[in-house]
């Protein structure tokens, strides 16, 4: 097992900011939260907090991903607030049954 430096978008992340900084630490769990989910590709999405206010911006490739981006922000301890400002990269996109 190959155990590689921590970063986050090629950046490398400061665990010691994350605790001093509460926007941080709850930006981070979204991001992580996005990341991990299996019916979502969250690659295209950036996460942006201003206190327990999540800002979801960025495109996905399926409409349904955008509501469950916004559900599983909404989700996250600590979050109090998400505006949804993901889109679809194409109007036309519809997800294989």
């Amino acid at each position: 097992m190959v155990f590689k430096p921590q970063s986050f978008y090629g950046q490398d992340v400061n665990i010691a900011d994350l605790k001093a900084n509460p926007d941080a630490a709850v930006e981070t769990r979204v991001a992580e939260a996005l990341a991990r989910a299996a019916d979502l590709d969250a690659a295209n999405i950036s996460v942006t907090a201003v206190g327990s206010q999540i800002v979801l911006q960025g495109t996905v490739a399926f409409p349904e991903e955008v509501a469950i981006a916004g559900d599983i922000a909404s989700r996250v301890a600590g979050v109090v607030e998400v505006e949804n400002l993901v889109s679809t990269a194409s109007n036309d996109n519809t997800r294989p049954d």
